[in-house]
């Protein structure tokens, strides 16, 4: 087993509002091997791009992290001061942003954008030789070299997208967090896309986080799965052990609402209710008021988040292997 690059423990971060704290990241813990790559997913509000913006340490003025550690690369980010986090930010980890089009800005051209992140990395050598460089990442990353004196309003949905992932690689980050990477698309392109993603992430050996509320799309390119619900990590497992066992009665649910089209014809299922509110979440276990399964213990204890077969954690009192229902 490899030495894990990142190392996410007992994460927890509040948005501090008049109504009160927004329980937006509790506890959450997880890592990541050097090459390999994590899916986060559930619905939204369930607090996945949260804990994408806290290890980026871009959070409003009210987000508020109260506890927990985030080591990557044997240095906690958590314990950098702001000029320190600065110079992480691009270098060691890098985010593709969910609004390609809001990462951009519409003034300048895009390759002039993507100089000046190497610039203030210090990753600038020679004109002529930068620009070489930046237009082979466009290559890398399907964009033809002449696409770097347009402007982002010149560049269709799927090209703005790979341009905002040219520009996280631009200063060979060890870990890349992609959030949404693929909204807003249509499906051919959204294939294409992650096929692409997972390709690059192969050939450079990097680690990377894929972000979505899809299970089923982010399945394809993450060799772990953890599935988040109200702010807290409930599953993580290998993505085919997760598609093969879930232990979560969320984790099922999420999977039933989703169509298979080399299964058996069945009818979909909907989580019945809503997601609990974060400002005032219920006690015990959150899913338990949505939960099939749930007993009293449910109501009064928070579950564990525990390895229950192997290397699979579940946090919940009646996973599905116990359950007689399934």
């Amino acid at each position: 087993m490899n030495e894990p690059i990142l190392e996410v423990n007992d994460l927890t971060m509040h948005y501090i509002t008049r109504a009160g704290p927004v329980r937006a990241v509790e506890q959450v813990t997880f890592s990541i091997e050097k090459g390999d790559s994590m899916g986060l997913v559930g619905e939204s509000g369930c607090g996945k791009t949260s804990v994408a913006a806290t290890m980026m340490r871009l959070l409003p003025e009210n987000g508020q992290i109260l506890g927990g550690s985030i080591n990557l690369g044997g240095k906690d980010l958590l314990q950098l001061n702001e000029e320190q986090m600065r110079a992480a930010r691009w270098e060691k980890i890098a985010m593709v942003f969910q609004a390609a089009m809001n990462a951009l800005n519409p003034v300048y051209k895009v390759g002039d954008q993507i100089l000046e992140a190497m610039q203030t990395h210090d990753r600038v050598k020679s004109q002529p030789e930068t620009r070489q460089y930046i237009a082979s990442l466009f290559e890398l990353v399907g964009l033809e070299p002449k696409m770097l004196d347009r402007y982002p309003h010149e560049y269709s949905g799927g090209m703005r997208q790979r341009a905002v992932i040219a520009m996280a690689l631009s200063c060979q980050p060890d870990l890349i967090i992609a959030d949404e990477p693929t909204t807003a698309l249509d499906v051919i392109v959204q294939d294409n896309l992650l096929r692409e993603m997972k390709a690059l992430q192969q050939r450079l050996g990097m680690s990377m986080i894929y972000i979505s509320h899809d299970i089923a799309v982010i399945a394809e390119v993450s060799d772990r799965i953890g599935v988040m619900y109200a702010g807290r990590l409930v599953e993580l497992a290998d993505a085919q052990e997760i598609f093969e066992h879930p232990l979560h009665p969320y984790t099922f649910g999420l999977m039933s609402a989703f169509p298979s089209i080399v299964g058996p014809k069945r009818e979909l299922t909907t989580l019945p209710g809503e997601p609990p509110d974060l400002v005032n979440p219920p006690t015990g276990c959150r899913f338990h008021p949505r939960c099939p399964f749930a007993t009293e213990i449910c109501v009064e204890q928070v579950p564990e988040f525990r390895p229950l077969v192997d290397d699979h954690f579940v946090a919940c009192h009646h996973p599905l292997e116990t359950a007689d229902e399934v």
